[in-house]
């Protein structure tokens, strides 16, 4: 049996699931919750800072780089295992 994993599929999953952890995050850094933890956020994004732009740049930005990173693994799991199988 074939194991495949839809690349596509993945890079969306990721891709939201990390805007929706920044937008939480940003939220929560505005309410005096998390507040080192989105100064690190901010240190490692060049977008992400805690005004209502900075949030939501940092929310593509960590979409974009999720979604690549997703559809890669995805990509390179599907030729892996494709290779053993044969």
């Amino acid at each position: 049996m074939k194991h495949t994993l839809n690349a596509l599929a993945l890079g969306y999953a990721a891709a939201i699931m990390s805007a929706l952890v920044m937008l939480t995050l940003g939220i929560l850094a505005n309410l005096g919750i998390y507040e080192e933890a989105a100064a690190t956020m901010a240190q490692h994004h060049l977008i992400f800072s805690l005004s209502f732009l900075g949030i939501i740049g940092g929310m593509v930005e960590a979409a974009i780089i999720s979604f690549i990173t997703g559809y890669i693994f995805g990509w390179l799991y599907n030729r892996l295992a494709g290779k053993e199988n044969k």
